[in-house]
């Protein structure tokens, strides 16, 4: 019989892909940050508890470009300041990404709030934009000059927070407590550029991120970096205190109280 496609895996198989994956070159990303203060109440507003504010109200954008082989990937990020049990990070509300694995994986393993969208990185000369949109809605546009080069930094660990869950089959919040995940990237950089101009956040129903408006820009570069990075659940979190937020992660939060109409496949 031939090998029915949706059966079972061998051992070696799950093996082989699990050791594939553990053996992958460093993957090198152009990409545009733009670091700015907000609005603290803004800031305060969006992080679910446990996650507090930090001493500075800072929102921070990623915009970049991967060429991988035969699979060039779009990734962005747009996230706040938070701290949690003494450790500062970043809380994304949302990651466009252009390509479906590369939500599904970070969504699925990590509980990163990733969506499918559309990533603009775009250089001509020394004028550089990059730009997040989704729904035909650009709703994060960063665009500016190269005014100089940078020294490259040190390699470093950052830290992301993410709240992993699954809603409940009967609609009613979650089917176990949510799970807080502390998510550390270690980051190096071969190439830094400073990017003087501005971020303009337009307004979408769907990614609201111009309620954390620029009050001071703090910078803007465009570089070369490659990320690894390890994930771990830190504490499981309540799940009455998480509801509130859940719909940062849906387009339309009545979808997840959606059963399919009976009869359908």
């Amino acid at each position: 019989m031939a090998r029915v496609r949706y059966g079972a895996r061998t051992e070696a198989e799950i093996g082989a892909a699990r050791t594939a994956s553990s053996r992958l070159p460093d993957i090198w990303s152009t990409g545009v940050v733009a670091v700015w203060e907000s609005d603290p109440d803004a800031v305060a507003a969006v992080l679910p508890p446990p996650l507090k504010p930090t001493g500075r109200p800072l929102v921070r954008v990623n915009i970049s470009k991967v060429d991988l082989p035969g699979y060039p990937l779009g990734a962005g990020s747009f996230a706040v300041a938070a701290a949690h049990d003494g450790v500062e990070g970043w809380y994304p509300l949302v990651m466009p990404m252009t390509h479906e694995r590369a939500l599904i994986g970070g969504r699925e393993v990590f509980g990163e709030p990733k969506k499918l969208g559309e990533v603009t990185v775009e250089r001509d000369g020394l004028v550089v934009r990059a730009a997040l949109a989704r729904h035909g809605i650009e709703f994060v546009e960063v665009r500016g000059a190269v005014s100089g080069a940078l020294p490259l930094p040190e390699p470093t660990q950052k830290t992301d927070f993410y709240f992993k869950f699954l809603p409940a089959v009967d609609g009613s919040g979650f089917d176990a407590d949510p799970v807080l995940v502390h998510c550390v990237r270690n980051e190096k950089v071969r190439g830094l550029e400073r990017i003087t101009g501005d971020v303009v956040l337009r307004e979408s129903m769907y990614d609201p991120v111009a309620d954390l408006p620029v009050r001071e820009l703090v910078g803007i570069t465009l570089g070369e970096k490659t990320t690894d990075q390890k994930g771990r659940v830190v504490e499981r979190v309540s799940g009455q205190a998480l509801l509130p937020y859940i719909h940062q992660r849906y387009d339309d939060p009545q979808q997840i109280l959606d059963g399919p109409p009976e009869g359908s496949v």
